[in-house]
């Protein structure tokens, strides 16, 4: 029986992960993040009533389930504090549920800054960032000379490491790309006291972990972004700036990987992506059009609508693969049910390995598989027997094609839409 299950995204982002999560809450004693930043967007609709999380975990509209933020989540803590208001005044306890790594990087106002300005500068080439200073926050992170929370905690500590990175982004700013700096004071101020805020729920997340894996407790690992967005395995440089797959939890939240039982890989139906970057099965056609509309297809962080396109098995495979995904769970089946005909992306014309880098990827032609839609509704199904056939057909081809059993099918937006054919936490 599994204790230790992370939830991943296998395609480019937006698959449905923040509803998973919250449904599995209600096994687990808690629930991580491990990367990313308020750049992703979970929508959670319990109750009729939504709510978008970016930073704290899916885990915290379930009652007495605890809620820890890894080290490698980068965190805006004006953000965070926002977002932790917004639910408590809801009634939604958050600040004695929620723990966050101090060794979290910080992102800063000239964070944001930076990653506007550069944007701009990119033009037409523009990477399609959510322009909330998640990149940068991890550059000073890997030059080693950005801020950590526990350094908002040291009045005198946080003044000095303050100055250096104010000087150098805003000389950045100023000089390159021809951009206002920052106010120093004024971002000082602000950081000394959202330090102070955050402080009472600074934790050390590793060692909690591991003391919950001691005692048999059950945990949930939340992914943010998919897995073709990761910094290293993605559509480089069309990605995010973290470890989206597997690897990302070890060292986001500090676990070896004999203590992960279970990978769960969200994926839809069909495919979507947000912003810039090659995508071989995108449709710029009636049928994109009535999947976004069907679909609701817009970001959740940033509300830009998303690109849409037939599923594309061989990218889905890769991913399968390489974050050692257990099962699938497919979202926005009911999406689909419109079509006469549905197609999958078998393969790509011409090419014998996975593309690596957004030249490669540019260049694929896919090869489609065209399968008969189904007549009948999926939307809110519970129970498997009731899918219709041609829907099933579709499902076990995609097993087939990507070499991975499909365990949950999500077919709405509530929490109880689900059919469940294998509980990641139970026999």
């Amino acid at each position: 029986m599994s204790r230790s299950v992370v939830i991943l995204g296998t395609q480019w982002g937006d698959e449905g992960k923040g509803k998973i999560v919250d449904l599995l809450a209600h096994d687990v004693a808690a629930v991580v993040r491990f990367q990313g930043g308020h750049n992703a967007g979970h929508t959670l609709i319990v109750d009729g009533k939504k709510t978008v999380l970016h930073l704290v975990p899916s885990g915290i509209l379930v009652d007495g389930v605890r809620c820890l933020i890894g080290n490698g989540v980068v965190v805006a803590p004006r953000a965070l504090i926002k977002e932790i208001d917004a639910l408590e005044e809801r009634g939604i306890d958050v600040r004695s549920r929620l723990g966050i790594s101090p060794a979290c990087p910080v992102i800063l106002g000239c964070h944001e800054a930076l990653d506007r300005a550069r944007e701009s500068r990119r033009g037409k080439k523009a990477i399609g960032t959510t322009g909330r200073g998640i990149g940068p926050a991890y550059e000073d992170k890997a030059s080693r000379h950005g801020l950590r929370l526990a350094d908002l905690a040291d009045p005198e500590r946080l003044a000095e490491k303050l100055e250096g990175v104010l000087d150098y982004h805003n000389f950045l700013l100023e000089h390159y790309y021809q951009a206002e700096p920052v106010d120093g004071a004024e971002v000082a101020d602000e950081a000394a006291r959202l330090g102070e805020q955050l402080a009472p729920m600074l934790v050390d997340v590793t060692t909690e972990l591991h003391r919950l894996r001691r005692d048999s407790a059950r945990v949930l690992f939340e992914g943010a972004q998919g897995s073709l967005l990761d910094i290293d395995h993605g559509t480089y440089p069309f990605v995010t700036s973290s470890n989206t797959t597997i690897g990302g939890v070890m060292t986001g939240a500090g676990v070896g990987p004999t203590d992960i039982d279970y990978v769960l890989g969200i994926t839809k139906a069909y495919t979507t992506r947000v912003g810039g970057g090659p995508f071989p099965t995108e449709l710029n056609d009636d049928d994109g059009r009535l999947m976004a509309e069907r679909g609701v297809e817009f970001g959740a962080t940033t509300g830009r609508p998303r690109r849409c396109g037939w599923l594309d098995a061989v990218a889905l495979k890769r991913m399968v693969r390489l974050n050692g995904i257990t099962g699938l769970c497919i979202t926005k089946l009911d999406v689909l049910d419109a079509f006469d005909k549905v197609r999958i992306c078998t393969h790509y014309e011409g090419i014998d390995r996975f593309p690596l880098g957004a030249e490669e990827w540019s260049r694929v032609s896919p090869v489609y598989e065209t399968h008969p839609g189904w007549d009948g509704d999926t939307r809110g199904l519970t129970e498997l027997d009731r899918l219709p056939k041609a829907a099933r057909a579709y499902l076990d081809r995609l097993e087939e094609l990507v070499e991975a059993p499909v365990h949950m099918l999500s077919t709405g937006p509530e929490r109880d839409a689900n059919v469940i054919i294998r509980h990641p936490f139970k026999p």
